[in-house]
């Protein structure tokens, strides 16, 4: 049997961990006679092979319940344990009782969060810590569940868009693949029975199809060292930075990459602005949600400009990747002392210039992807027809 430990060494560090055990009594003299003061200990009950997951909407929903609880006077402790008995999520359950336990032995609720940081980021923990110096939690809770809802529906609005040109590609070289290993070879024998002279674009899809079909492995090794390479590949800082490049220079798609970033990036700095944030911190965070690296870079020199005494506006108008309009309506912030209202207004604006430019770029791929479906079909049915117009026209 396994128990889950957390307890205060001698020194008064909190350490967490595991024990082998065959009871609970076992578990907590062993602890005792290593000097460790219990804080929690319990039976470690999740014993599936793949843990439930927590999503998104799990946790923006947590919030939301976590904020309507405390707005109405119920303690945070009482909350995460009411909250807990009704989840029906383990992994999540879990969570939750650890930092209802967490809170109960007197540690800060951000401190609990910190120790998820898959589920609640940089950003979460920031506000949160911010409201518990100002004794806003319940309306910071609100207001992050907001910024959550707002940042899923724009990335599920993205991932929408991209969905019907990543099906089609998909098709496309699916039905290319299917014509030159199973159609093609069907026509081979025929051709070579004629003796005929073959045209040149019939040549080139029967050595395609030779290299298709007599070197498969290879074509699967090049697929699967792709991939791992180009999910690793984004991993490194060059790689990342290619990446990153080509999201937000690519014709079509790019000016729609730039426009989520900023909106983005905005939210969060408007947010924790109004949140009471410190402004450095602040626009740190802004960088860290970025998701871009190019953005990233922009930030943390807004970041350093700022701490030499100079204003947002003066560093993000030496960069061309956010808009003048977008420069000139910060330095309007700025100078009248609402710059969180304008920076919550921009990212409104931008959310709306989003979805504007993910129907501009769903209308256009989607006669882009038929023609290069077609050309790419026709052209190998034009490969295959070509030496039967021409057997037809020769006299018997």
């Amino acid at each position: 049997m396994k128990y889950q430990y957390r307890a205060r060494d001698p020194l008064g560090k909190v350490r967490e961990g595991e024990i082998d055990a065959d009871t609970i009594e076992v578990a907590a003299q062993r602890l005792r006679q290593d000097g460790l003061a219990i804080l929690h200990l319990d039976e470690d009950t999740d014993g599936s092979l793949f843990p439930r997951r927590v999503s998104k909407s799990d946790i923006i929903y947590l919030t939301s319940q976590l904020a309507v609880m405390v707005d109405t006077g119920i303690t945070l402790s009482t909350a995460l344990a009411g909250i807990s008995e009704q989840e029906e999520n383990p992994t999540l359950k879990k969570i939750l009782i650890d930092l209802q336990r967490s809170v109960e032995s007197g540690d800060d609720f951000s401190s609990a969060l910190g120790r998820y940081p898959a589920l609640f980021d940089k950003t979460f923990i920031s506000l949160v810590k911010a409201s518990e110096a100002t004794g806003t939690l319940g309306e910071m809770l609100e207001r992050i569940a907001a910024y959550l809802r707002k940042e899923l529906e724009t990335r599920g609005k993205v991932r929408a868009a991209l969905a019907y040109p990543t099906v089609m590609l998909v098709l496309a070289i699916a039905v290319t693949v299917f014509l030159l290993t199973f159609v093609l070879p069907k026509f081979t024998p025929l051709f070579s029975r004629q003796g005929m002279q073959l045209p040149k674009p019939t040549i080139v899809m029967m050595a395609l199809s030779h290299y298709l079909i007599d070197f498969w492995y290879l074509w699967i090794v090049g697929l699967v060292g792709g991939t791992i390479g180009f999910v690793y590949g984004k991993k490194t800082e060059p790689g990342r930075k290619i990446w990153d490049w080509i999201k937000i220079s690519t014709p079509i798609v790019g000016p729609m990459f730039r426009k989520v970033t900023i909106s983005r990036s905005v939210r969060t700095l408007g947010t924790m602005i109004a949140s009471g944030v410190p402004m450095l911190e602040a626009i740190q965070l802004s960088a860290a949600v970025a998701g871009n690296y190019y953005f990233e870079r922009l930030w943390m020199d807004v970041q350093i400009h700022v701490m030499a005494g100079n204003q947002i506006c003066e560093a993000l108008a030496r960069n061309r990747l956010f808009p003048r309009m977008l420069v000139q309506m910060i330095s309007s912030g700025e100078e009248t002392g609402k710059l969180d209202m304008v920076l919550v207004k921009v990212s409104n604006y931008f959310d709306q210039e989003v979805e504007t430019s993910l129907k501009t770029v769903t209308s256009m791929i989607e006669p882009i992807m038929i023609t290069v479906m077609g050309v790419i079909v026709g052209g190998i049915g034009l490969g295959m027809l070509l030496p039967i117009f021409s057997l037809s026209k020769t006299p018997t």
